[in-house]
């Protein structure tokens, strides 16, 4: 009969002469400070246990789930013993046999415990890997030395810099963990292995007495960090990564922990390192809908995307690549046969990045997908999005047309980018059933889904919204309804702010280099080319309809858009794209075009440094920001932080735009936005006089 003890997180029962250490901290046993403190009590009781002869360390709950890692909320704090590495060295300088048995994920500190123990199981559906450079650190217990006696080096350097997660089958082939079970009953397993490992005198088998790994090539660690430099661009925990990896070649494994160590509280200390955290934590914030506990969210089985253009065929093949019964409805035979020209195309492309195979393609073109003209097809639908061009006329007659045709309880959405969700639902009689399912292109690709909320919409058709968003593994940030909603209207200020520094004499080029140097992947110049000038133009001259008096703050754009000139599609835009290339080079016709401009408005034209660029921009993004949050549109500054993040390529390291704003702090924004001649936000001046943050509001 077993012999129980629990404490508050951590439970030590002994079966016979095995000792069981159970590790109990919902939802994922993250090693907080009770956790490590509780863990050397169970393990110092199990060293001076004279019945226990050998002990299993593994997770109580959810499939006997192990240690997904640190907590995190306990980063930015000063670190309080137990540390780490001192439950690592206690469970190497115990005398008797310690098994780590693992199943569901194994990451961080929790792998560094495992890799401490002499044997490693494993359930055959774990996740293994180390996720510390996403958090802006480093393995700070032995990862970066034992790994690569275990995997090699060049192995090492793949897994630790990217923090990808690799399965259990790998773990194995790669000798990470001893053997692989898919057995139900993972403790059950554990224990036979124990009987095991006491009938044959297996004996102690610590990583940590291993030969330092052999270097595949003299110049591998400087290949490393010139690939980094551009995958990513920036960051520094990669590159200390690097360097501990390499501290693994050089020294024994007590001597390179202390190193690493050193490495990893200097990373604790950095500006990247608080950015990553709080993106971290900004977008654990946005899984809290409470309309999804207020409501049953019904099932979604099929859908239907009304559009097969470029975007509607994305979020088609996104759809699919999820699971989802899809039929795409366009205005012909020959507008349907292109859309399924174009859905293929995304799936071959697919299978070519490795995330299908040619069997999957088929099954979902050819069994998941259907294409009509014909809208009484989609009558017994569960979802529609609508995805056709943004024309109000146009999607107003779509979803009356909807409304007639789909089964009472569907939900119907649109895709549209700017207009007004409220005007659109109320050409139905199902106001309640309408939502906004604003995709980010490519919508098969990118993350961030903004889900708009309608002034009528019911509990449940939100619900519905993020349930659906989740299980497309979508980033789902709520946003009320205004032109734009949270990302697009910041972008349509950033923009302005761009063209203004252009006249004002900043050079093109000049702006797009300055934001990538800050950490963003392209230029705001750069990028409407890839998007398409003339999609821009058509939102301008869908403004000015709307607002005649709105003073146009600068031509140049609508003189490249007459000449023809939208971009990547055209060869010309804002830059110019040789035959097949995607890579501009400056137009000087363009700068004649800037300079015509300026000349005829009589501008004189001064110089801007990179670093007045950066804070321009910045200081627009972060005004218009506060005023979104002010407005009710975002629920909280993180999520504009996330939308930023996941949707237009603010760099994560800096945790997004009002993070940053926090931690430049808010008296410099309002100085800045003084400085470009605007008013600040009143939310801005009213935080900023009171000496708080941006994060004050992010507890909602």
């Amino acid at each position: 009969m077993p012999v129980n003890t629990a404490s508050g997180k951590v439970h030590y029962q002994l079966h016979d002469t095995i000792a069981i250490i159970f590790v109990d901290n919902p939802p994922v046993n993250a090693l907080s400070k009770q956790v490590r403190q509780e863990l050397q009590q169970q393990i110092s009781r199990f060293q001076t246990d004279e019945k226990a002869q050998i002990a299993i360390l593994i997770g109580k709950g959810k499939a006997n789930g192990f240690i997904a890692g640190a907590d995190v909320s306990e980063f930015g704090k000063s670190p309080q013993a137990p540390f780490l590495p001192d439950i690592v060295a206690l469970i190497e300088d115990t005398p008797k046999i310690i098994i780590a048995a693992m199943a569901d994920f194994t990451l961080g500190g929790g792998l560094e415990i495992a890799l401490a123990a002499d044997y490693r199981l494993a359930h055959i559906d774990g996740k293994f890997g180390f996720p510390e450079v996403t958090l802006g650190v480093i393995p700070g217990a032995g990862g970066t030395q034992k790994l690569p006696r275990l995997v090699g080096i060049k192995k090492a350097l793949e897994l630790i810099t990217s923090g990808k997660q690799f399965t259990a089958t790998q773990a194995h082939q790669l000798g990470v963990v001893d053997r692989i079970t898919d057995a139900p009953d993972l403790q059950m397993v554990a224990i036979d292995f124990a009987k095991e490992i006491l009938q044959e005198n297996y004996p102690r088998k610590l990583i940590s007495q291993l030969p330092p790994p052999v270097v595949e090539s003299a110049d591998i660690f400087t290949q490393y960090q010139q690939k980094l430099q551009k995958t990513a661009f920036g960051q520094v925990a990669q590159l200390q990564a690097i360097k501990a990896i390499q501290i693994s070649s050089e020294k024994n494994v007590a001597d390179g922990m202390k190193a690493e160590r050193q490495l990893f509280l200097e990373l604790l200390q950095t500006p990247q390192r608080a950015g990553l955290v709080h993106a971290f934590f900004a977008e654990n914030r946005l899984k809290k809908i409470p309309e999804l506990k207020q409501v049953t969210v019904p099932l979604i089985n099929n859908v239907a995307v009304i559009g097969g253009g470029t975007m509607g065929c994305a979020i088609a093949t996104c759809l699919l690549l999820n699971g989802f019964t899809v039929i795409v409805v366009e205005q012909d035979d020959e507008a349907v046969a292109t859309a399924n020209k174009r859905i293929a195309d995304l799936l071959d492309t697919s299978v070519a990045r490795g995330k299908i195979d040619a069997e999957k393609r088929d099954i979902l073109l050819n069994k998941q997908l259907q294409k009509t003209s014909d809208y009484q097809q989609i009558a017994d639908v569960d979802l529609v999005i609508e995805a056709v061009f943004e024309d109000m006329k146009i999607k107003q007659e779509i979803f009356a047309l909807l409304d007639k045709i789909c089964k009472k309880d569907a939900i119907l959405a649109t895709n549209t980018s700017y207009l007004d969700i409220n005007k659109i639902a109320r050409s139905t009689n199902r106001a309640s059933q309408i939502i906004g399912l604003h995709f980010f292109s490519p919508a098969h690709i990118m993350k961030l889904l903004e889900v708009i909320i309608p002034d009528e919409a019911t509990p449940q058709t939100i619900a519905m919204g993020f349930a659906f968003a989740k299980k497309i593994r979508k980033i789902a940030v709520r946003s009320g309804v205004c032109d734009g909603f949270i990302g697009n209207r910041i972008l349509a200020k950033l923009r302005d702010e761009a063209h203004m520094m252009v006249l004002a004499g900043a050079d093109l080029y000049q702006v797009d280099k300055a934001l990538i140097a800050f950490g963003f992947p392209m230029g705001v110049f750069a990028t409407g080319d890839l998007a398409g000038l003339d999609i821009q133009w058509a939102q301008r001259k869908r403004k000015m309809q709307i607002q005649p008096s709105t003073p146009t703050l600068a031509d140049f754009p609508d003189r490249i858009c007459e000449n023809g000139w939208f971009g990547q599609k055209t060869g010309r835009g804002y830059y110019l794209y040789q035959a097949g290339s995607k890579q501009g080079i400056p137009d000087d016709e363009v700068r004649a075009i800037i300079d015509a401009e300026r000349q005829a408005k009589n501008i004189i034209v001064k110089t801007f440094t990179d670093q007045e660029i950066i804070d321009c921009y910045l200081a627009a993004m972060i005004n218009e920001a506060a005023n979104i949050v002010a407005d009710g549109i975002a629920t909280r500054p993180s999520d504009i932080d996330m939308v930023m993040i996941a949707g237009y390529g603010f760099p994560r390291y800096r945790g997004g735009p009002l993070h940053y704003a926090d931690t430049i702090g808010l008296n410099n924004i309002v100085s800045m936005i003084h400085n470009n001649h605007q008013q600040p936000a009143k939310l801005l001046e009213k935080l900023a006089q009171e000496k708080k943050l941006f994060d004050s509001l992010n507890e909602k």
